[in-house]
């Protein structure tokens, strides 16, 4: 872990693991033999009014703390119950990737010839062959696009073509988690070529008479807005029941009025539309020509020939984002990176899913300790016991890649998930924890620097139908420990 978070959380991500890193966590892990002294009754004593101080059931709350190095908890609440994750369950998704991945690993999308290069032009198919980049946008792959042009590639006479044969994903994959909707693109699937995380963002303006103007792309938006009360224009996708062969058309309804100014709208598209739409788009402004079309493809290209890859950030800089922002969808994405043989072999979700539990079962933890569906959290299929969670922590903070774990994690009152929580108190810059919420979970874990220089592990998981209720009172335990523990 960290002596000190400001001396040793690197600025740049990418410069994570580097022998002054690893230097920090051991002497921070040296200094984590000191005593606990007579602290432990009265934190014990305060936190384990939790569940009664929430007014919830006490069966509902699972709590457990205990200072890195010492045998005994600070406190145990159903400690062996197992409760849903939510998004801490990215917590073992990062651990298990910096493991399995390493630190060095990127997502890569390449770019195969199908056809001879020509002065200038391509005489057959461009293939597009996606890599699981969650990352991957608009203006990245322009700008990827725009290297092409410089390797020579200036016109394509036939198609570009996409491949997102890399996951290999059935509907069966998907049964525990939420089916994604225009209103909700954070839960969108996985899909080996993601641009944009599926995504269309509609402008949303008013005219000079006031009325809603909306548009995609430069392109009009149909706008039926049913009230002027409250700002909240919502996206849906209509189709033409006399033409059943059309595109579906975005429509924005729900209620909206000129004095709201001007918005941006999020919006999912059909599977893999974003992406022909991106992809010609982007070939387009980056001056290239097209002669045939975008369009998907079951099958491998006759005799490709590598032309040029783009490859993401390195893992600790992907983390941030993820864990930073909870990135459902970059979070999946991880998870399926570690099926054997990925990317060569095409990743499965079962794959993923017994990798996962060989890791956790190498860091002596049993069956149904730790229980992980999809890797983000949004499947209540992944639960963990409070005990189990926090054990896994602890024995990352003596790991060679625990800094980059510990800076991709929110930092209480500072940044991300956490940055509006937990503010002007002693856990304000000392609190890295990532937070998970479900509609009726609600969940912290994470480290502690205590303000006695102890670093404590922390592990709060909530399941209830009322679980909100309890967020409060799950920040004034993580105030305690900063201050007392």
């Amino acid at each position: 872990m960290w002596k000190s978070v400001p001396d040793c959380a690197p600025a740049h991500p990418d410069a994570l693991g580097q022998v002054s890193r690893r230097q920090c966590l051991s002497a921070l892990a040296a200094s984590l033999c000191w005593p606990v002294g007579s602290s432990v009754a009265a934190v014990g004593d305060t936190l384990q009014t939790l569940p009664e101080r929430c007014g919830l059931p006490a069966s509902s709350v699972g709590l457990y703390a205990r200072v890195v190095g010492q045998a005994q908890p600070l406190v145990a609440i159903n400690a062996e119950q197992p409760f849903q994750m939510a998004s801490t369950a990215k917590l073992v998704t990062s651990m298990a990737a910096l493991d399995v991945l390493g630190p060095e690993f990127r997502w890569r999308t390449a770019a195969y010839l199908d056809g001879e290069l020509r002065d200038g032009t391509l005489w057959g198919d461009l293939w597009l062959v996606g890599g699981g980049d969650a990352t991957l946008d608009h203006d990245s792959l322009q700008a990827w696009m725009a290297q092409w042009r410089a390797q020579g590639l200036h016109r394509i006479q036939g198609h570009l073509v996409l491949d997102r044969r890399a996951f290999a994903l059935t509907a069966k994959d998907h049964a525990f988690t939420p089916t994604p909707s225009a209103s909700r693109p954070h839960h969108l699937w996985p899909d080996a070529l993601m641009i944009d995380q599926g995504r269309v963002r509609v402008s949303l303006k008013a005219d000079a008479d006031g009325r809603p103007q909306a548009t995609l792309a430069g392109s009009k938006v149909a706008t039926a807005f049913a009230g002027q009360r409250a700002c909240q224009p919502v996206p849906q996708w209509a189709r033409d029941e006399s033409r059943p062969e059309a595109a579906p058309r975005l429509q924005l309804h729900g209620e909206w009025a000129a004095a709201c100014g001007p918005m941006t709208v999020e919006a999912v598209l059909p599977p893999g539309q974003v992406a022909r739409m991106a992809v010609a788009h982007a070939w387009a402004r980056a001056g290239g020509r097209l002669t045939g079309s975008v369009l998907d493809q079951p099958a491998a290209p006759r005799a490709p020939k590598l032309f040029s890859v783009h490859q993401s950030e390195r893992l600790p800089a992907l983390l941030r984002d993820i864990n930073k922002t909870s990135d459902n969808l970059a979070a999946r994405h991880l998870m399926l990176a570690m099926s054997p043989g990925f990317p060569s072999q095409a990743a499965t979700l079962a794959g993923a899913q017994r990798r996962l539990q060989q890791w956790l079962a190498q860091q002596g933890l049993a069956r149904g300790d730790i229980e992980v569906d999809s890797g983000s959290g949004l499947s209540r299929q992944e639960r963990a016991k409070p005990r189990a969670l926090a054990s896994l922590l602890e024995r990352f903070a003596y790991h060679p890649q625990g800094m980059a774990l510990l800076s991709s994690l929110p930092l209480a009152g500072v940044d991300g998930t956490m940055q509006h929580r937990l503010r002007g108190g002693a856990a304000q810059g000392q609190a890295y924890l990532k937070t998970g919420t479900l509609l009726d979970t609600r969940a912290l874990a994470g480290y502690i620097k205590t303000r006695s220089g102890h670093v404590v592990v922390v592990t709060a998981l909530i399941n209830h139908p009322q679980a909100d209720r309890a967020t409060p009172q799950m920040d004034g335990c993580i105030e305690w420990l900063a201050r007392h523990a």
